[in-house]
């Protein structure tokens, strides 16, 4: 692997999507890749089903706040582009203004809206007369405290060092064992350039109309095939109010006996079948 490719993140500089975009260039033997900064998940989507950037990198799902809506309806409804690999970033949460900022002085806190989530206690408890605000990233967020000494961010230390802010309360995060699973997703047929003696496959099912028993029919179907489901998750089908769909992790490799089986008896009772990628999981 060259360092010429291209990893699309959500930015600014300072993001923990950021931080797993360099680990992804790492384990991609690409320490010099090229990181491209985007304003949302759906823009990373976009570089990379345009070929703007070879691959992007996309949080799925948070330890405490649960699975990354934008990142799902990306997958589900607006992009052909596949999960090539995954990595999980410990998320240490810090308090950050302007230096010479007090506690006394802060008015507003800002960051994105998972991070005021996962730190909703220590704000009540420490902060309750503060205003809270979403930003478009974490690392953004740290930029508004940086115009405004009223103005507190949720952000990594690596933030706060990078833009020269001084951190005044750290892992500020309401849980411990706080982590954020990422995606390395690419253009769709090329096989995941990472290895791994484990795998998952990721699917997006449609079902043809809302009736009794349907889940039930999908569960029998890995279950019958011996194919282990490691996470099902509902989202609407943004068709009609009450429409859902379903995301399945699953043990092993789309083009496994088992596994193809069951996808392929889902696919004559199924509306899609949608495979999103197959990757390893070490």
């Amino acid at each position: 692997m060259t360092d010429d490719i291209s990893i699309a993140y959500l930015g600014p500089e300072g993001t923990y999507c950021n931080e797993a975009a360099l680990a992804f260039a790492e384990k991609l033997g690409a320490p010099k890749a090229e990181l491209v900064a985007c304003a949302s998940f759906t823009e990373v989507f976009e570089f990379v089903d345009r070929g703007k950037c070879t691959y992007g990198v996309v949080a799925t799902e948070n330890a405490l706040e649960g699975p990354v809506t934008a990142t799902l309806d990306n997958f589900a409804f607006n992009s052909s582009a596949q999960i090539l690999g995954v990595h999980v970033v410990d998320i240490h949460h810090c308090l950050i203004v302007q230096p010479g900022v007090e506690r006394a002085n802060i008015r507003t806190i800002v960051s994105h809206a998972q991070a005021l989530g996962q730190c909703r206690r220590f704000i009540t408890r420490d902060f309750p007369a503060a205003a809270t605000v979403a930003s478009s990233s974490t690392a953004e967020s740290v930029k508004a405290a940086m115009a405004d000494a009223s103005c507190a961010a949720i952000a990594t230390k690596f933030a706060a060092d990078l833009y020269g802010a001084v951190v005044i309360d750290d892992d500020i995060e309401d849980r411990l064992g706080n982590q954020t699973s990422f995606a390395l997703i690419g253009r769709p047929g090329a096989p995941s350039p990472l290895a791994g003696s484990r795998y998952k496959t990721s699917v997006a099912l449609f079902m043809q109309q809302d009736r009794a028993g349907t889940l039930n029919m999908i569960l029998s179907e890995f279950a019958y095939a011996g194919v282990n489901i490691t996470m099902i998750q509902s989202r609407p089908t943004k068709q009609a109010l009450g429409d859902y769909m379903f995301f399945l992790d699953l043990e092993g490799r789309a083009d496994e006996p088992a596994l193809q089986t069951a996808l392929n008896c889902l696919r004559l009772k199924l509306r899609e079948v949608k495979i999103l990628g197959t990757y390893p999981v070490d």
